[in-house]
């Protein structure tokens, strides 16, 4: 059985889903997707072509990532999902009292006050060290290359890249800042579509963690460099606080959604709002997409669930109920009960106790990898370590400062979390990693192109070519200019409010590869709304 119609293809798109046998990479580059199917041809697996990737991507898409963020990743490796957080904590330093005493009501967006400790090259590291087949100076090399030589700006790139330099301009003139300039803006503005960009920085950065396998990024010089830029401009990150820092690996979470299973990271990780939202909407039948019924239904769920979640993630030991109990039958169905025939105001409940990257690989031997990094709100902190190419997260601008808060900022503490990697098994077999990043979009782009593959049976680059939308707060949804306009007016008399887009750029860009289980062809899909590729052979 397939999860979809293979010749269906309702929504208007540039392109059609891709077929290929021996291996696929889809991500938001060209070069990136380029740089993992090489590694693939050389012999490597899909863990190797999923860190060749990443890393390419600090590289050719600089202003959705960087070496100094996060990653979180699901590995179907062996017939077993295995699923790594390498999310790093606060620093230790840190505290409520000592930011308000730095005369700050909440956690700022920018500077070294919200930089957390960054958790990607440690990720590529231990993915290599425990399932990687080829040395990680071979896995790194084509970023590496990109990032010495250069590579010329793609389309979506150089808009968002340009779109920040202005932001920048007007709001980053602190010296702590001048790192990015000079990184990213050497000729004082940024590069233009088609231009030539390059960072010896960034080369020497990544060739020093190929080579001594991430360890000068958490005990030696690069270390060293962090913590005398974090010292020198009032930051709390030290040296001690990347020492101390190991990637964990977790068991994935999941819930059962009409005869597949949908598994994402547990917290501090939001893919548990998304396993919620799908939890309450399994209780109903839906045999269309585009009807009044199946989007009021999809939006009164996502809103109850991304109300709980707001409320409720944070450290999962920290957290004030499970996660289990979350995604109870009982709880699920008790939110299933609100809806009704109109928009409600969502309030979180209580259950009984009990600017992103995204790419998925495939290889021939059935491994499959979904994975995810991000700085977090496109370049992050703004903070970039002199001479270096790191561009630091700000990460910790999701802690709270109200000391009654679930998600409060406390040392050693990691933060909720937004970037989250999917995958889909059926009867404990794979059929394939998904992903939709994007800011707070990310669980709620995951239930849309679930249900589009599952229950409206669209080939993966249909799923992802559908008009999305996403709930803001209140009875807010914003829609893509592409959503019907019946549709939204019929909606609105429900009691929604809608807010249509000007533009797709907020509603995320995702990346699918499928495996069908009858002849093992690969199957992928990728977004249509950035410069999406899918490399495969």
């Amino acid at each position: 059985m397939t999860i979809f119609d293979p010749l269906h293809y309702p929504y208007p798109s540039q392109r059609n889903a891709v077929y290929a046998q021996h291996g696929m990479v889809a991500t938001s580059q060209p070069l990136a997707a380029q740089a993992g199917l090489d590694i693939l041809k050389k012999g490597g697996n899909a863990v190797d072509a999923a860190i060749a990737t990443a890393a390419c991507l600090t590289v050719v898409e600089p202003t959705s990532n960087g070496i100094g963020g996060d990653a979180f990743a699901l590995v179907w490796m062996k017939d077993e999902l295995h699923g790594l957080n390498a999310n790093g904590p606060a620093p230790q330093s840190i505290s409520v009292e000592a930011v308000q005493a730095a005369g700050h009501q909440q956690m700022p967006t920018y500077g070294w006050t919200p930089v957390t400790v960054p958790g990607t090259p440690a990720a590529w590291n231990e993915l290599s060290r425990r399932f990687g087949s080829l040395p990680l100076t071979e896995v790194l090399a084509p970023a590496i290359h990109y990032a010495e030589h250069g590579f010329p700006i793609s389309p979506t790139l150089g808009y968002y890249w340009e779109l920040t330099f202005k932001r920048f301009k007007e709001t980053l003139q602190d010296e702590a800042y001048q790192g990015w300039f000079d990184t990213f803006a050497p000729d004082g503005r940024a590069p233009r579509i088609g231009e030539l960009w390059r960072s010896p920085g960034h080369a020497a950065t990544l060739r020093s963690i190929a080579e001594s396998g991430a360890a000068s990024f958490y005990t030696g010089e690069l270390a060293e460099q962090m913590d005398a830029h974090s010292r020198q401009y009032g930051g709390y990150l030290r040296k001690e606080d990347l020492a101390a820092f190991q990637p964990e690996w977790v068991k994935p979470i999941s819930v059962e959604y009409n005869g597949y299973e949908v598994w994402e990271i547990p917290p501090a990780g939001q893919g548990l709002i998304a396993l919620m939202a799908l939890n309450i909407l399994k209780g109903y039948s839906f045999t269309e997409r585009d009807t009044v019924q199946t989007h009021h239904r999809q939006w009164e769920a996502m809103k109850l669930a991304f109300t709980d979640g707001l409320k409720y993630i944070t450290q999962e030991d920290k957290m004030t109920v499970l996660a289990a109990d979350l995604l109870s039958e009982s709880y699920a169905q008790e939110r299933r009960s609100l809806i009704g025939e109109e928009a409600l105001q969502p309030e979180p409940g209580k259950p009984s106790a009990g600017g992103t990257v995204y790419l998925a690989t495939a290889d021939n031997e059935g491994n499959m990898v979904s994975y995810i990094q991000s700085n977090y709100m496109g370049f992050g902190s703004g903070i970039v370590i002199p001479g270096t190419g790191i561009s630091m997260q700000n990460r910790g601008h999701s802690f709270s400062l109200d000391a009654a808060h679930d998600n409060r900022l406390e040392p050693g503490k990691k933060t909720y979390h937004t970037i989250i990697p999917g995958f889909l098994t059926r009867h404990g077999r794979a059929v394939g990693p998904f992903g939709v990043m994007g800011g707070f979009m990310q669980p709620q782009g995951h239930v849309q192109v679930v249900m589009n593959m599952i229950d409206f049976e669209l080939n993966p680059q249909a799923a992802l070519d559908a008009p999305r939308w996403q709930w803001l707060e209140g009875k807010t949804i914003e829609v893509e200019p592409s959503f019907p306009d019946h549709l939204a007016q019929s909606l609105m008399r429900k009691g929604h409010i809608i807010r249509r887009a000007n533009s797709s750029g907020g509603f995320g860009r995702g990346q699918i590869i499928i495996r069908d289980e009858q002849n093992g062809v690969l199957i992928g899909g990728t977004e249509s709304r950035t410069d999406g590729a899918i490399a495969a052979w």
